[in-house]
């Protein structure tokens, strides 16, 4: 079974069958979110009080921690370590974007790309030797 983590303080975020993250909404309201841990299964569950837009972008925050998950190569992309059977670890970004169904799985070497709305991120799609100029 593979899990995720918080790629500053290398804690887990997943219990059961989801990945649990605090998250704030552009009213600064916090919530905790629950994600699904199969990457392009964009099902989430949350407190109904909890108030957000399709289109809206959430600020992800470890639960543990409190760090900041934007990733370093896109401003509306999150990032999360997968830690597979083996051992191995993986870059995990997906959208943060409420409503946008983009997911990246990265080992440095590959990219498994899910989503609908994925082709809107051009930085997986090009060569290794570019990507330094397309950084946010």
């Amino acid at each position: 079974m593979f899990d995720f983590l918080c790629p500053k303080c290398r804690e887990h975020l997943r219990v059961s069958d989801h990945i649990i993250f605090k998250v704030r909404n552009s009213k600064k309201q916090s919530a905790l979110l629950l994600l699904s841990p199969q990457t392009g299964n964009y099902t989430s569950h949350k407190h109904r009080s909890f108030e957000v837009q399709e289109g809206e972008s959430l600020e992800f925050y470890c639960p543990l921690c409190n760090a900041s998950l934007i990733s370093d190569i896109h401003k509306n992309l999150a990032n999360v370590l997968l830690l597979d059977d083996t051992g191995k670890n993986h870059n995990v970004f997906f959208s943060r974007i409420f409503g946008e169904h983009s997911t990246f799985e990265t080992d440095d070497e590959s990219v498994n790309i899910k989503g609908e709305d994925a082709g809107r991120y051009t930085y997986f799609k090009i060569g290794t030797k570019f990507r330094k100029f397309l950084t946010d």
